[in-house]
This record gives C-alpha cells, sequence and structure tokens, in this order.
C-alpha cells in the first residue's frame, strides 16, 4: 500500500488523483498533542476531511503520553449535525501482556474495557504510565462513516507501556450503533491532559 501526500491537506479542491493506485493511503491531517485536553478531527474544519471521500479512514497514534499516571487514551464519535460526543457503542477489548521482570504473561478478555450499549469514550489504552519513557502507539480503523445505511465499524490495535511495567498489545473491535453519519471524531485521556504524541489521519482510496 502506497502512501501519498496533497500539499494542501484537503481534497475538497482536488479534480483528479491523477495515477494513484486503489489502496493508497492519502494522507489528511496530523495532530500534535501538548498538555492537550483532547484531540478533535472535525470533518470540513481546519482541512479535515471525514465524509464520502472515502470509505475507510485510519488514525494512527505515536507515542500518545498521559500528564496523569495510570490514564486511559479514549475516543468517541459524533454524529453528523449531532451535539456531544456521546454515541452507543457496542465493542469487545482483548490483550496480551507480558510483565518487564517476567513475572506474569497472559492473553484474555477485559470486561471493564468494552462497551455494552454504552455511550461513554470507548478505551484504546488503559492504565498507562506516564513516566518520562512511557507512552502508547497503534492505529484506529473507521470503516465508512458517512454510511446513513449501516452502523460505522471500527477496529484498533495497539501497543503501550502499562504503569506497571507491563508491555500491553491490545485489540478492540465494535460498532457505533447509529445510522447516521459519523463525521466527528474525539481523542483525549480518562483524566488529565494528553501530555505529548501526535495522530495522524488517512483517507484510503
Amino acid at each position: 500500500m502506497s502512501i501519498v501526500t496533497l500539499n494542501n491537506r484537503g481534497v475538497r479542491s482536488v479534480t483528479t488523483f491523477g495515477s494513484l493506485n486503489t489502496g493508497s493511503m492519502i494522507f489528511i491531517k496530523k495532530l500534535t498533542a501538548s498538555s492537550s485536553s483532547d484531540l478533535s478531527f472535525v470533518d470540513g474544519t481546519s482541512d479535515v476531511v471525514l465524509d464520502d471521500t472515502y470509505k475507510e479512514y485510519i488514525f494512527t497514534f505515536n507515542n500518545m503520553h498521559p500528564a496523569t499516571d495510570l490514564a486511559d487514551f479514549v475516543f468517541q464519535g459524533n454524529a453528523a449535525g449531532g451535539s456531544g460526543y456521546n454515541e452507543t457503542i457496542t465493542s469487545t477489548y482483548s490483550r496480551a501482556y507480558h510483565e518487564e521482570g517476567d513475572g506474569s504473561a497472559a492473553f484474555g478478555y477485559s470486561t471493564g474495557s468494552d462497551k455494552a450499549q454504552g455511550t461513554d469514550f470507548q478505551i484504546l489504552l488503559d492504565n498507562v504510565g506516564n513516566d518520562n519513557d512511557q507512552s502508547g502507539s497503534g492505529y484506529l480503523h473507521l470503516f465508512n462513516p458517512s454510511s446513513t445505511t449501516f452502523v460505522t465499524h471500527f477496529m484498533a490495535n495497539m501497543q503501550y507501556y502499562m504503569g506497571g511495567d507491563e508491555t500491553i498489545n491490545s485489540f478492540i473491535g465494535g460498532y457505533f450503533n447509529t445510522t447516521s453519519a459519523i463525521d466527528e471524531i474525539q481523542f483525549k485521556m480518562s483524566s488529565g491532559n494528553v501530555d505529548a504524541g501526535d495522530i495522524c489521519l488517512y483517507g484510503i482510496l
């Protein structure tokens, strides 16, 4: 899969993509945290595209670092024309972990991190440490968020340094249980600010 960067960081004014092949990743927007309360991608704002231009979008996360120890890195969506990031989510969350001291390692389902028709924020990273060398990285796929026929599915794979000195690899999947288009996505920590890290948004041709 090739990666293509558009100089104007948007696609609304583009009339042709030339010889781009299907499957190309089109860079849309990068947000960098600096003691930020949240990082929000809103369609039509600051060159953000989150509409029917693409049927799949990918968010990549690079070294998301919380200001508060053991905070969760979370996300939610907002339906077009709606207010507040409180869409109904049903999801699953499983993870593998291994302690630095080799004391324990396991893979299992995390019942405290999933949603069953919940409207609060979905966890991507749980209990991330805020030591200088602790952070989390990964990616989130959002499928056809502009559809008004089907619910909007998502899945994520995250890798992070937990506050208890463990490596965690998490697998998250679910859907926004609405047939309204999702045109806004917000990321934040469950407590405190996002101290550092960056999020990039791509569209998939």
